[in-house]
C-alpha cells in the first residue's frame, strides 16, 4: 500500500482511489483472479482425461466397461451442475471422513449418523481442525477441481465419443488391412484424427467452463464473484477507512469485462489450434486451407 495512504481523508480523488484499490482486502480479489485461472489451468486437462477415459470406456468391447462409460456420461450430464456441486462435495467430504473414522477411531462407540448430523472423531476430520489455513484452502480447492473435472469430463466424454465415431471407418479398416493391431489402430489412426472433429465441441465446453467458475462459491472457495459482492457492498466509516456506497454494479461490470476479454483470447487461441489440426486433413477446414493456398 502507498505510504501516503495513512490519512485517506486528505487525499485527492485519484489518490484516494489508488489507495482504496491497493488495500489488503482488495489484494484478495486480485488473488482470486489467479485462483480462477489456476482452476481452469488444472481442471481443463483433468476433465479432458476424465472425458477421454469415459469415451474410451463407452466404446469398449467389454460390456461392463461400456456400461460404466455410458452410465457416467448419461448420469452426470443429466444432473444440473449446481445440484451436482452441492451433492457431490458433501458426499465426497463425508465419504473421506467416514473412511478415516473407520481406520483411525476403532474404539468409537457412538453412531456416526445422529439424526441430521454427521459426527466423526476429531482425528478423522478432513482437514484437521488445528490445520493451518492454507491446508483448509488447498483441500477446498482440490475438491473444487475434482468436482469440476467430473462434471465437465462427462461432457468432454460425450464430445470425444462422437468424434471417435466421426473418423471414417475406411481409414480404420485400411489400418487393419496393413496388419495393425486394434491397439495400434486406436492410438495411431483414430486418436490423432478425432481431435479435428472434437475441437469445436471442446471449444464450446471450454467457454462453458469459464462461465461456470462463479460456482466456486458453492464449494467454499472465495472467488472473484464473492469478492466483487463483498467489496462492492456499501461500506461505512465505522468499519473501514474507505467508506463508499453500493458499488457492486461497477465491480460486476469489471468482471463482465474480464470474462469477455478472457473468452476473446480463448477464441483466438482455439481458432489457431483448429487451423493447425486441420492442416492436411480431409475435412472442411483442411479443404478450405488447400484452396486458399492454391
Amino acid at each position: 500500500m502507498f505510504s501516503f495512504c495513512t490519512d485517506p481523508s486528505v487525499l485527492s480523488d485519484w489518490s484516494w482511489m489508488a489507495c482504496y484499490l491497493t488495500t489488503g482486502k482488495h489484494m484478495s480479489i486480485y488473488w482470486s483472479v489467479l485462483t480462477v485461472l489456476l482452476l481452469l489451468g488444472i481442471t481443463a486437462p483433468v476433465a479432458l482425461a476424465f472425458g477421454f477415459g469415459g469415451a474410451t470406456a463407452a466404446r469398449s468391447p467389454l460390456a461392463p466397461l461400456r456400461w460404466f462409460g455410458k452410465s457416467y456420461i448419461a448420469i452426470v450430464r443429466g444432473v444440473p451442475d449446481i445440484a451436482f456441486f452441492l451433492f457431490f462435495v458433501i458426499a465426497l467430504d463425508q465419504g473421506i471422513e467416514y473412511l478415516r473414522h473407520k481406520a483411525l477411531c476403532r474404539d468409537w462407540s457412538e453412531p456416526i449418523r445422529q439424526g441430521n448430523d454427521f459426527v466423526v472423531c476429531q482425528a478423522a476430520k478432513m482437514p484437521l481442525g488445528d490445520a493451518p489455513q492454507w491446508v483448509h484452502e488447498t483441500y477446498g480447492f482440490a475438491l473444487a477441481v475434482l468436482t469440476f473435472a467430473i462434471v465437465f469430463g462427462a461432457f468432454a466424454a460425450n464430445v470425444l465419443f462422437g468424434a471417435m465415431r466421426a473418423v471414417p471407418r475406411a481409414q480404420l479398416e485400411t489400418a487393419e488391412a496393413y496388419g495393425m493391431t486394434p491397439r495400434q489402430t486406436f492410438w495411431r489412426v483414430l486418436v490423432p484424427q478425432m481431435w479435428v472433429y472434437a475441437l469445436p465441441g471442446l471449444s464450446n465446453l471450454w467457454m462453458v467452463l469459464i462461465k461456470a467458475t462463479p460456482l466456486l462459491f458453492l464449494l467454499g472457495v472465495e472467488d472473484i464473484v464473492y469478492w466483487a459482492r463483498e467489496l462492492g457492498g456499501t461500506k461505512t466509516s465505522r468499519f473501514t477507512d474507505y467508506p463508499h456506497g453500493d458499488w457492486r454494479m461497477w465491480y460486476f461490470l469489471a468482471l463482465l469485462v474480464f470474462y469477455l476479454i478472457f473468452t476473446r483470447i480463448s477464441e483466438i487461441a482455439l481458432d489457431r489450434l483448429m487451423k493447425r489440426l486441420t492442416h492436411g486433413q480431409a475435412t472442411a477446414g483442411g479443404e478450405a486451407q488447400r484452396k486458399a493456398a492454391a
